[in-house]
């Protein structure tokens, strides 16, 4: 297997959580063509999991937009061309979230579900952003121990205190700027979507579509604020609050929102007779048990060989909540961990993608995130807003307004981030679950008040983060599918009922 191909197959095996990617290495193709704009030369990728109709392509950057002797880095393309070459209209670019996402392989994933007017409308094209392999890799070199989800999202200890997240935002802090290299400080969403408009000027488009997901939301949203009338058709799916003031701090805090929002799904489902993994008689109950049990386990962890860390501990148990309530498919992990934790037991330990991978995304992270925006160095800033998270919000335990990683990041933000506003043609179409734990529903009223007259909204009564074409409804897709096929967008914002 070539290590392109097994990079966009691990692509598909990472999960929400972490992303995509793999390690850099050239990789070898049984036939080329030239690409119009004659800066990039398209192979094929191989097999595997791979559509064969898939082709890759490397697109050479600046490291440093602000320097013109800057060294170039690889960014990683993939696509597919259009059904129907009588019917294009032009480029659809698939936006991973993250930061740490890939769509390397989504031409041939998530792009096949998009119905037959929209794939005969466009050629679909993903990417590895900077920093991710196969693109140009940051690497930080961390412990093994640093590279645990409920490490890394700033869970406070059982008794508030916020002193280990501080050690370990200065232990990853250090290892990044020891061994991350000169990339580590040019990762950045403006750089991102800088990136972007080198890779539409290279694939010969006037103007470029787009669907960004998550993280991608405020990627295509700077993308159509600094290249405005480079857009063409942009769908925001699952929108981040983009306020310039906190960027980054803005989207974790939300998660108080998202989980207070998504949790009595959860808890309806998880009270329903029948159900093999139902944890209590009534959904009513659910919610106080799982306090207790995150209590219980604050106390007295349960060994749980092969995980990371090797202990079920409460902060375990609530990232496992946060993980799970991003999609109700994933409701069981949850609500057997709960059952296993009530009997002093565990499941089988999770499995987790390759070590290189998880190095590779969180690194991306780092730098992504704390090049954004300055975030605070006080401890008593830290200190404050999780004690009054913890009273308010006690499923989310002060997590959200904790000290994640770049409040020890030395280096300041190159430039301040960028204020989307409603300058720029009117073609923008927001597509948001009502209930979504990672970008709830008032951060993207945000989103929808920052892009003002340039953006419709649709607002799907749905559960799960991701709507169109995954967690949404019939109705939400139709929407999003029409404008993307016809240019249709609804004349005002629309609201999406249950069937």
């Amino acid at each position: 297997m070539t290590q392109r191909k097994r990079i966009i197959r691990d692509a598909a095996l990472v999960g929400v959580s972490t992303a995509l990617l793999g390690i850099t290495a050239p990789f070898t193709a049984s036939a080329t063509t030239a690409d119009p704009a004659g800066t990039l030369t398209w192979t094929d990728c191989g097999g595997g999991a791979v559509d064969p109709r898939q082709q890759c392509a490397t697109l050479q950057v600046p490291m440093d937009y602000a320097d013109p002797g800057s060294p170039r880095i690889d960014i990683a393309v993939s696509r597919i061309r259009s059904e129907d070459p009588d019917a294009r209209r032009g480029t659809l670019l698939l936006i991973p979230g993250g930061p740490g996402g890939s769509s390397l392989g989504d031409p041939s994933g998530k792009g096949q579900k998009l119905p037959r007017e929209v794939r005969d409308a466009y050629d679909l094209v993903g990417f590895a952003p900077r920093g991710l392999a196969p693109s140009t890799a940051v690497d930080c070199g961390l412990e093994t121990a640093d590279l645990a989800t409920s490490r890394l999202r700033p869970w406070p200890a059982p008794d508030g205190s916020i002193d280990g997240n501080l050690d370990t935002a200065r232990r990853v802090t250090d290892a990044c700027v020891r061994d991350g290299g000169e990339l580590m400080r040019h990762l950045s969403t403006a750089n991102e979507a800088r990136d972007l408009d080198r890779l539409r000027a290279a694939l010969g488009e006037r103007k470029i579509s787009a669907w960004g997901v998550s993280y991608g939301t405020y990627v295509g949203a700077v993308y159509a604020q600094l290249f405005p009338h480079r857009t063409d058709r942009v769908v925001l799916d699952s929108n981040d609050d983009p306020d310039p003031t906190r960027v980054a701090r803005a989207w974790l805090a939300g998660h108080e929102q998202g989980v207070d929002d998504t949790f009595p799904e959860f808890a309806a489902w998880a009270s329903q007779p029948g159900n093999p993994d139902r944890v209590a008689l009534r959904a009513a109950d659910v919610r106080p048990r799982f306090l207790r049990l995150a209590a219980e386990l604050d106390r007295t962890p349960v060994p749980w060989p092969g995980a990371n860390p090797e202990e079920l501990n409460g902060n375990v148990l609530r990232q496992t909540m946060l993980d799970s309530l991003y999609r109700p498919s994933a409701y069981p992990t949850l609500a057997r961990l709960m059952r296993a934790a009530a009997q002093g037991t565990v499941p089988p330990a999770p499995q987790a993608p390759p070590e290189s991978v998880l190095q590779n995304v969180t690194a991306v992270g780092v730098g992504t995130l704390c090049n954004d925006v300055a975030w605070p160095k006080s401890p008593a800033v830290y200190r404050k807003a999780v004690a009054e998270s913890r009273a308010k919000y006690p499923l989310t335990a002060g997590m959200p307004r904790n000290a994640m990683v770049c409040a020890a990041w030395p280096h300041p933000p190159r430039e301040a981030p960028v204020r989307i506003t409603d300058r720029g043609p009117s073609n923008v179409l927001l597509v948001q679950n009502e209930r979504d734990v990672a970008t709830p529903l008032s951060g993207a009223r945000k989103m929808r008040e920052a892009l003002g007259r340039r953006a419709v909204m649709v607002t799907v009564d749905s559960t799960g983060h991701n709507a169109y074409l995954a967690n949404g409804n019939a109705c939400g897709d139709r929407t999003v599918s029409r404008f993307l096929a016809t240019g249709q967008r609804p004349s005002a914002d629309l609201y999406c009922d249950r069937p």
